[in-house]
């Protein structure tokens, strides 16, 4: 980690902001550290593919729009404000009809499509 991020800011971390900062949907960008965990923020839109994390669990945090889980026994939508967490090991895919931002809290080096890889996999700890 660089000692640029070690450093103590004056300022909060504005999600909804950053979020609008990131050029591309689907490429995850960090925005803080705590311990071994990343807080990244994303913008979505469609449908990512099916994958899972045998390592770790996965928490999303709406900001804005509406985000869809798509697990094995079914779906889950979390609207702003709501938080769901993904177990370890359980496959699942993220959706959004219409363009949803969220914050991603997950240990640094968790790659966005899990062991699937693909077209789809994001360059990872990359900061905004």
């Amino acid at each position: 980690m660089s000692s640029m991020h070690q450093q103590l800011t004056a300022q909060p971390v504005n999600l909804t902001q950053k979020a609008s900062l990131i050029e591309q949907q689907w490429s995850p960008r960090v925005v803080a550290e705590m311990n071994d965990y990343q807080f990244k923020v994303v913008r979505i839109e469609g449908e990512f593919i099916w994958h899972s994390h045998p390592e770790t669990d996965e928490a999303f945090l709406v900001l804005e729009g509406l985000l869809r889980i798509d697990l094995p026994e079914g779906c889950v939508h979390v609207k702003p404000g709501e938080l769901y967490v993904v177990p370890r090991g359980v496959e699942h895919r993220t959706a959004a009809q219409t363009e949803t931002k969220l914050m991603m809290i997950e240990p640094r080096g968790v790659l966005n499509t899990g062991h699937e890889g693909g077209k789809r996999t994001a360059l990872n700890d990359v900061w905004i």
